[in-house]
């Protein structure tokens, strides 16, 4: 029962549309209307402000990614590398990628999976994060090395596991299958695209692409990320 509680909590906690609140309060908007029509971190830094980015970041890293494993450990008592332990962040980025609250949209959980993965292994997310911030800097494009990014999660994972001594073999398992978790969900999350309809004009097979690797319907990311409501692709 003290699993079950957690796994909904962490689900309902993950759910809350943060960046669609701090839109609404702190400008009147709503985000899913304007840019990417992501709930998430870039289009708040786009379309609010980004000062508003800051308390977004922490209150999905902390709160929804590491709240639910850090609950986990110290309120009942599992252990870091129990199997147990990875359903709740998973509940927590599916919440926030397809939030009852919105009518199943949301965001893309990147903040929320730096939080997990804090908690779960801060070397893994150093690295992590070095590739994603390293490959945008030398080529100005987030979207592919995100994705590289999490594709090394479950790779990095038995390498690298809670602590700072190297693993070869056996790793963090259950670390293993949270970051294929991730990769899945934040990969079936590019694709859906809260499920916003395929431009006209452009291929089905292009468009999937650039939603998976590129991280947007069209190849110019200044043309989609400063779109305005009633815009077309």
């Amino acid at each position: 029962m003290e699993i079950a509680a957690l796994y909904v909590a962490s689900y309902i906690v993950g759910s809350i549309p943060t960046a669609y609140l701090i839109g609404r309060l702190a400008k009147g908007v709503d985000i899913r209307r304007f840019g990417s029509g992501n709930v998430g971190g870039s289009n708040v830094f786009e379309h609010v402000g980004k000062r508003w980015v800051v308390p977004m970041a922490f209150s999905e890293a902390v709160v929804k990614g590491g709240g639910p494993i850090w609950a986990g450990m110290y309120l009942l008592d599992l252990e870091r590398s129990s199997a147990l332990l990875i359903g709740a962040p998973l509940l927590a980025l599916a919440g926030n990628n397809w939030s009852p609250f919105l009518r199943m949209q949301g965001g893309r959980g990147i903040a929320v999976t730096a939080g997990a993965l804090l908690a779960f292994s801060p070397p893994l997310l150093a690295i992590a994060a070095f590739i994603a911030i390293g490959g945008w800097a030398l080529t100005k494009s987030s979207g592919i090395w995100v994705l590289i990014a999490l594709a090394f999660l479950p790779v990095g994972a038995l390498f690298f596991p809670g602590g700072f001594s190297v693993v070869w073999f056996g790793g963090d398992l259950p670390v293993v299958w949270y970051g294929l978790g991730v990769l899945g969900i934040v990969s079936l999350k590019r694709l859906s695209s809260n499920w916003a309809p395929l431009p006209e004009g452009l291929p089905r097979k292009k468009v999937l692409f650039n939603r998976l690797v590129r991280d947007r319907d069209v190849d110019d990311r200044t043309q989609w990320v400063n779109r305005m409501p009633g815009a077309t692709p």
